[in-house]
């Protein structure tokens, strides 16, 4: 058993056969997070006991000759920003680590344990998912499993950590400005940012992240990702966004994935600097995606603005309306150095710049429309992130130096809402991973796992992290 080989839908199907028990794949989880976590420290919690449990459930159902979905005994790490039943959810946050355990699973867990998912703990992010790299008061750095002086990026980078290490072969993140995306680009995973309200977020408020935020799972191949994502979409009432199923499997979608006739191809977006390997990284990717019949057609400018301050309007606000009441107390002090600035600016912008940060997100969406009909090419490619992955305590590195937007590809298609997934295009000199970021048409998931499977095998990378 090895989950950095193993696919996710290998795994449940040896279970369904009764070929190998839940159990016994539950217990290879466990001894794998027991055995890296006191190095990596991407689970914060996790109970063996009640995985087991969970296991037993379906082996029983097994031998009855019962269902047991297409996520049978695949072991899961969930993001500490999601509920769990019988976990605390701490948000990363001191506030918040001593809070009574959930009672009940989100919509997204809810519908993983349906499907045959065994969750076995909670992952490590930074307060609220606040920045690109995943640290925090109460429980301290995430390594990346590539180098033991970088982090796996964030938000999600307790999940795509535990990933690349091979302790779970699933877990779930979320994407408000690229959480998803570039802990999978730092940690040389295949995951997507599905669009907005795919996957729903059942609440009586709208979540902490506003309208930016989608939750997903994380897998580490294009094909991976796509089971589970088979597992969790389709609308609930509980969320007022939520979008209808497409009607169609998108793990079918990705088997029979095939070239795509034609990319376009942006390495700067218009608008961004970019890190010198990154750039080169990305390139040889374009370049052999084109040896194998695909037509390139480069776009220098999309987007003739960073949408990074548009973007920080919004998201602050939303900070603020969550976190706000903390200014002036006590509980203002236990907070994260980093997040603080957040929401004190959020606190500033008047309802006029917040409908205009809004407005940007239109007009974001609309210049993305503009290339894919008038390039008549369904997908956009671009890095998925502009630096490195950061070294620790430091922000991601462009030619060397350290840089606060190292991130600034992933905000604006939070602000777009289209689906974006990004896949490995190699490793730098200092050996973390290099990201190529897809970007699809609205609702049009399926041609960006497709391109992702595609890409994944143009690459051809199967390098495994010194960490695992």
């Amino acid at each position: 058993m090895d989950f950095l080989s193993d696919s996710v839908a290998a795994i449940a199907a040896r279970v369904q056969a009764g070929d190998q028990s839940a159990r016994e794949v539950t217990t290879h989880a466990i001894e794998r997070i027991e055995r890296y976590n006191p190095t990596l420290n991407a689970f914060v919690a996790w109970d063996g006991e009640a995985a087991m449990a969970q296991a037993a459930v379906l082996d029983d159902r097994v031998a009855a000759g019962l269902p047991v979905g297409p996520l049978a005994g695949v072991p899961v790490g969930v993001k500490d920003l999601e509920a769990v039943a019988g976990f605390t959810t701490s948000f990363g946050s001191a506030l918040h680590a001593g809070d009574a355990p959930a009672v009940m699973d989100s919509v997204h867990v809810a519908r993983l344990r349906t499907a045959g998912a065994v969750v076995v703990g909670k992952t490590n992010t930074p307060e609220h998912g606040h920045k690109g790299a995943t640290d925090n008061l109460p429980y301290g750095q995430t390594i990346n499993p590539w180098s033991s002086d970088h982090s796996p990026g964030g938000s999600s980078g307790g999940t795509a950590a535990a990933i690349a290490a091979g302790l779970v072969p699933l877990g779930t993140g979320s994407d408000g400005g690229g959480s998803i995306r570039i802990p999978a680009s730092a940690c040389g995973l295949s995951a997507l940012k599905p669009e907005t309200a795919r996957v729903p977020i059942a609440g009586r408020a709208m979540p902490g992240s506003g309208l930016l935020s989608t939750n997903g799972p994380m897998g580490r191949t294009a094909m991976d990702t796509a089971v589970a994502l088979d597992a969790v979409i389709g609308p609930d009432g509980r969320d007022p966004m939520s979008l209808p199923h497409p009607g169609q499997s998108w793990a079918k979608r990705v088997a029979e994935a095939e070239l795509p006739p034609r990319v376009v191809w942006s390495p700067t977006m218009g608008f961004a600097n970019v890190d010198n390997e990154v750039l080169a990284g990305c390139r040889t990717v374009v370049e052999a995606l084109a040896a194998e019949g695909t037509e390139v057609v480069e776009v220098d400018e999309i987007f003739p603005d960073d949408p990074a301050a548009d973007w920080y309007t919004l998201w602050s606000v939303a900070r603020y309306k969550t976190q706000g009441h903390l200014i002036g107390t006590t509980d203002w002090d236990r907070l994260s150095a980093t997040i603080k600035p957040q929401i004190e600016y959020g606190a500033t912008v008047s309802g006029v710049d917040h409908a205009r940060a809004q407005d940007a997100c239109f007009e974001l969406n609309w210049r993305l429309e503009e290339v894919f009909a008038g390039e008549q090419a369904p997908l956009i490619l671009t890095p998925t992130t502009a630096g490195q992955a950061p070294r620790i305590d430091t922000d991601g590195l462009l030619v060397g130096e350290a840089e606060l937007d190292w991130v600034r590809f992933t905000y604006g298609i939070n602000m777009s809402r289209n689906p974006a997934g990004t896949v490995c295009a190699g490793l730098t000199s200092a050996g973390t991973p290099i990201g190529m970021q897809i970007i699809g048409r609205h609702f049009a998931e399926g041609d960006v796992l497709a391109a992702m499977a595609v890409l994944e095998q143009v690459v051809g990378f199967d390098e495994r992290p010194p960490l695992a």
